[in-house]
């Protein structure tokens, strides 16, 4: 049976950029190779509205994605769920059609938001084959309750079944980009994204990806993923982002995918998210050859006992490596810090302050405070020292701060050391790098640009 399914894109955020849907594009494929008829409201761009998209189309389902729950700034605190919440209650004015959550923001806080929003149903974790399922057993009437990571109500209460993960081949297939979405992206963005695997395999005390992916990595075939690199350059682009939570999950996913890439001919360039342990010159190389320009380390810090309460397993001495590693192909880089987590201490933030001076080069991105999400090793650690909100409240930014820290005072000092340090970027930059960022893209600079900001830090200090 065929239905028609109005798919939502709730996100609205634009900073550093904004960026392509790509988990609803997936689902997108998943129900067009099911045989139904799709159609996209991406409120990024705000060309349509719910009501006219709702008039023309008439949906049997419509399915909303939620991206992010908030910003993970200490000092903003914003939250992006209110918009879903106000969407589901327009679409529910308009129409009886069922309406069904999903995306990584939802599948932190499903129970929650499945109540505020009154959504019949939501999908937790993956959304291709258990949409696809979803929507068959509500159109033959049917018992949807066993739906894997469905959730729904349940005499009264609201319930949640196990997921399953998708296997290798279910994710080969290269999402659905609309022309006129690309359009938006490459001219606001100047990039599209791709992801490679899915998983994580590793223990960051804050981190969500092992429980939105699982904890193994499950690659994409290397062939596939040279189609989709293929498919975007044929549709403009110039530049594309790997998701993967570490793309450098084994030096045998680098080879091969590296490898495809460039057996395909591909000229369009790349970023990634690295992990900066057991890099070598071989990988770096081929990931150079492949088109790879721009690395974005997960270092977290730059003190090793801090690294170890973090649960990053590698050492500030594999930072150094990486970073030399980058240099030495004259690729951009930085690292991302989180500064007054689990261990931190004034004197381990001096110390990493102190070692940033001894890496070759590269942007350091430094925020204060850990943000707390339900399931973590981090929400376990803060409920033990008595800092943490019951797990509902969480929706409500929480930041964790190591004993005797304070966000104003880890920002400060912060904020102080870039002063000497202009390649330090801290917090989040302000309406005038706004503005350069906008001037940039309009002049057709492609990819990440922080290294823009860092130099314009240097030479203009009056932006800071």
């Amino acid at each position: 049976m065929t239905s028609r399914i109005l798919l939502v894109s709730t996100n609205r955020c634009d900073f550093p950029d904004p960026v392509f849907p790509l988990g609803l594009s997936m689902v997108d494929t998943a129900l067009r190779q099911a045989g139904h008829q799709t159609r996209w409201l991406d409120c990024q761009p705000g060309t349509e509205t719910l009501d006219q998209v709702l008039a023309e189309f008439s949906p049997d389902f419509i399915g909303f994605s939620l991206r992010n729950i908030d910003d993970v700034v200490f000092r903003r605190k914003e939250t992006y769920f209110g918009a879903l919440v106000e969407l589901c209650q327009a679409a529910r004015q308009k129409t009886h059609c069922p309406i069904i959550l999903g995306g990584s923001g939802f599948s932190i806080f499903p129970e929650k938001l499945l109540d505020l929003s009154g959504a019949d149903f939501g999908i937790v974790g993956e959304g291709e084959g258990s949409l696809v399922s979803l929507i068959a057993a509500l159109e033959s009437e049917g018992d949807p309750t066993q739906v894997p990571g469905l959730v729904f109500r349940r005499n009264g209460r609201v319930a949640r079944n196990p997921r399953q993960a998708m296997a290798r081949d279910e994710a080969a297939a290269t999402p659905h980009r609309p022309a006129r979405l690309v359009e938006y992206y490459l001219q606001t963005s100047s990039m599209l994204n791709v992801q490679t695997q899915r998983g994580c395999a590793f223990d960051c005390c804050y981190c969500t990806y092992p429980m939105l992916e699982g904890k193994r990595h499950r690659r994409r075939p290397p062939e596939a993923i040279a189609d989709d690199f293929d498919e975007m350059e044929r549709l403009g682009a110039r530049y594309a982002f790997i998701v993967d939570s570490v793309f450098n999950s084994s030096p045998v996913h680098v080879s091969e995918t590296c490898e495809a890439i460039i057996r395909r001919g591909v000229k369009m360039t790349w970023g990634c998210f690295l992990r900066p342990q057991g890099l070598d010159a071989e990988q770096m190389g081929v990931m150079r050859r492949a088109g790879l320009t721009h690395i974005e380390f997960g270092s977290d810090s730059f003190c090793d006992p801090v690294l170890a309460a973090y649960g990053k397993r590698f050492t500030f001495d594999d930072i150094c490596h990486a970073s030399e590693l980058a240099d030495a192909n004259n690729m951009a880089y930085c690292h991302f810090l989180v500064c007054g987590g689990p261990g931190e201490t004034p004197e381990t933030l001096h110390a990493t302050f102190e070692n940033s001076r001894r890496l070759p080069g590269g942007v350091v991105l430094a925020l204060a405070g850990m943000r707390v999400y339900p399931g973590t090793p981090l929400f376990d650690e803060a409920r033990r020292q008595g800092n943490c909100p019951e797990e509902a409240d969480l929706m409500e930014p929480h930041f964790y701060f190591a004993p005797g820290l304070s966000g104003e005072q880890i920002s400060d000092e912060m904020k102080r050391f870039s002063v000497t340090s202009p390649n330090w970027i801290v917090d989040e930059p302000n309406e005038k790098y706004y503005a350069f960022a906008r001037k940039l893209r309009r002049r057709g600079v492609v990819g990440p640009l922080w290294s823009y900001l860092a130099t314009i830090q240097r030479l203009l200090p009056a932006l800071g």
